[in-house]
């Protein structure tokens, strides 16, 4: 592996040591943002959501600005995409992350603080995955990928602005603009949130992670000679690649995604350790189990599908201000909200009765 591959290796186990650090530390997770926003009014978690998203479109179109990535490389902005196909998927990815109670990110983090849970949801996502991307089921994912894909003439968010008449660098500094000052406006107009300084601080670091992606891989790693993939913190592809990775080693080559994972899980073990925060946790009935294969299997299938996770696409993909990032996270939302509210609402897990008291 040449210097430039050596770099982003090494930069996606740092950034995922620092994720999976915030993750455990301040509960970062759409879900449970969305499930107290909804469920009992508490808009914190929501918020910190919201604020690393605004900080994330804001570094990562400056970074873009200034050429330091051409985001033009990444799988977001590609010329052609399949809107139902990645609709469709985010609805899968939604309703999934609410049957395995968190998305892949989370499960990474609660697998370092102990939660086997979260080992077999994150086995199962990466299996589905790679059966959606590469396996049984990529024939017909093709298929319809084929049948249904537009090339339209604008593709993200400041070429829609720039057919207004706008110069490109000024519609691209309107859009994030826009969109990161609303979101971070949305933020800091919460008191509590204001009071919540972790929450705060967990906001900023993980947006500035997905600018830290996207820098690694697209200017530190930039190598004609040997390319590297333009991209940033996502986990439906990685934790895939990371599973067939940690059977068939000698045949594959370490990426960003791959030690992006393993940092993932290794921050927030250490991170649990030293807070005294580690503790084995497992499933309190079968029913709970199925329902987290299935989740886990809706994840990994519906994410492949939608190029993305609720971080891979409701940050990084949202990042680049991408139109088809709009649609995936558009399902992601939907999908989430029929799992915790209407008539496919999911059922909290009843916990087991102790045995003592069945006795």
């Amino acid at each position: 592996m040449q210097d430039g591959g050596n770099i982003v290796v090494m930069s996606g186990l740092v950034i995922g040591l620092a994720y999976g650090a915030i993750g455990l530390l301040s509960g970062f997770c759409l879900l449970s943002g969305l499930r107290g926003w909804w469920g009992k009014g508490d808009g914190r978690l929501i918020r910190t959501y919201a604020l690393a998203l605004g900080v994330a479109i804001a570094a990562t179109q400056l970074l873009a600005a200034g050429n330091f990535v051409d985001l033009g490389k990444s799988i977001y902005l590609q010329p052609s995409f399949s809107a139902p196909l990645m609709f469709v998927g985010g609805l899968l990815f939604g309703y999934g992350m609410v049957l395995s109670n968190g998305c892949g990110s989370r499960a990474l983090v609660l697998l370092g603080r102990g939660n086997l849970r979260s080992l077999l949801v994150v086995l199962v996502l990466g299996i589905a995955a790679q059966m959606t991307l590469k396996g049984l089921i990529a024939p017909a994912r093709i298929a319809v990928l084929q049948a249904s894909q537009t090339a339209p003439r604008t593709i993200s968010l400041p070429a829609l602005f720039s057919t207004l008449g706008l110069g490109e660098t000024f519609a691209r500094t309107i859009a994030a603009s826009v969109i990161a000052g609303a979101l971070i406006i949305f933020a800091f107009a919460h008191a509590p949130f204001q009071r919540a300084w972790g929450q705060v601080a967990a906001g900023i670091g993980v947006g500035l992670l997905i600018a830290a992606g996207w820098f690694a891989t697209g200017y530190l790693g930039a190598d004609d000679f040997n390319p590297v993939a333009v991209t940033s913190l996502t986990f439906i592809a990685p934790i895939a690649d990371a599973v067939q990775y940690a059977m068939l080693s000698t045949g594959l080559t370490l990426n960003f995604g791959i030690t992006m994972v393993a940092g993932v899980f290794a921050g927030s073990l250490v991170t649990a350790l030293a807070t005294g925060q580690f503790r084995l946790e497992s499933f309190t009935s079968p029913r709970q189990m199925v329902r987290s294969i299935g989740g886990a299997a809706l994840m990994g299938a519906g994410g492949a599908m939608a190029y993305g996770c609720s971080i891979g696409q409701g940050l990084t993909g949202l990042s680049t201000l991408a139109l088809p990032s709009f649609v995936a996270v558009g399902g992601i939302l939907l999908g989430t909200a029929a799992g915790l509210r209407g008539a496919l609402r999911v059922q909290p897990p009843v916990p087991a009765p102790d045995a003592t008291q069945a006795r």
